[in-house]
């Protein structure tokens, strides 16, 4: 992956990354002390600096040392890929937050799919990431003057995709359940992400994640929304055979129970009082599934559409 130093630099270069990945503050500083220009340099292949190679290692004290140095937190790869992506898309929280803290740039883009780091963290399923950097956008100016927090968290790729149809799409629960608590758009429409048009529901069916799924209609996701080809969310948990999820979201069976306005009155209740409320409703919630799930699992109709978008001959109960 071009993250080994390159055989065609000089020893002292390729000793210099090896101290770096090892986490050697010792020999990092003796080198930059006798050579402060290594400091700029990056690997052959995927022009890594030591600020993003030793982030992807998860090399703390070395991130540290890096931006004390007054490394610049935003350079980017060949990727257009910042050390915070980098560190969002690994897992790296602890990177995440001294990045932050040293005022990395929560707004850029790569060139590969136009993405964020929040749409890294949520793509690569790190919640405590995604938490890190929410935080960090709610004071961020760059966040306040360029477009606001709210945007921000429904900020798009190339594809149309915000964070929440990475999340769903994935199949990771609780970059879900953070994305939705913190304003994520339950029922934004993608752009050519997924199947065009699709919804972080349909998504979720697709990748038959019922605890995704679960999330996302609690949190008022409309179950007949249809995708650019007509489809609602269960006819591609149908088409995908995932029981579980197609039970849930068939429009004859019992609405679940949802927040009440959660984008206002949710995030006004004291963390206890909005706890207790989130578990007395998924409660309430799982005694519908249990009567929605017993029996469903033969009860399936076959498809009525193809992946294509063509026409088969079952008519849903609307």
């Amino acid at each position: 992956m071009g993250h080994g130093a390159s055989c065609g630099r000089p020893s002292e270069e390729v000793d210099f990354f090896g101290a770096a990945q090892s986490g050697d503050l010792a020999r990092l500083s003796a080198a930059v002390s006798s050579r402060p220009s290594l400091l700029r340099r990056t690997t052959l292949f995927d022009r890594l600096s030591l600020l993003r190679r030793t982030t992807l290692f998860d090399r703390l004290s070395v991130v540290s040392m890096a931006l004390d140095l007054c490394v610049e937190p935003d350079a980017v790869n060949r990727h257009k890929q910042t050390a915070l992506m980098l560190a969002a898309m690994h897992g790296r929280t602890e990177c995440v937050r001294r990045l932050l803290d040293a005022g990395a740039n929560i707004l850029m883009f790569d060139s590969s799919h136009g993405r964020t780091c929040l749409h890294y963290a949520a793509y690569y399923g790190h919640s405590d990431c995604l938490r890190a950097i929410l935080t960090a956008a709610r004071t961020a100016p760059v966040s306040q003057s360029w477009l606001g927090y709210a945007r921000f968290v429904n900020v798009r790729d190339d594809t149309g995709a915000t964070p929440l149809h990475l999340a769903a799409r994935q199949g990771w629960r609780r970059c879900v359940h953070v994305l939705l608590e913190n304003g994520a758009i339950v029922s934004a429409s993608s752009g050519a992400f997924g199947f065009p048009g699709s919804t972080p529901l349909h998504l979720a069916a697709r990748g038959g994640s019922l605890d995704c799924v679960r999330q996302l209609l609690s949190w008022g996701a409309d179950r007949l929304q249809r995708d650019s080809v007509g489809r609602i969310p269960y006819e591609v948990a149908v088409k995908r055979g995932h029981v579980a999820c197609a039970a849930l979201l068939n429009p004859s069976s019992a609405e679940p129970l949802v927040w009440p306005s959660p984008l206002k009155f949710i995030s006004e209740l004291e963390p206890d009082a909005k706890a207790l409320l989130e578990a007395a409703l998924m409660e309430a919630n799982r005694e519908r599934e249990k009567r929605i799930l017993k029996g469903a699992k033969n009860s399936l109709p076959s498809p009525s559409r193809s992946d294509d978008g063509a026409t088969v001959s079952e008519v849903l109960p609307y």
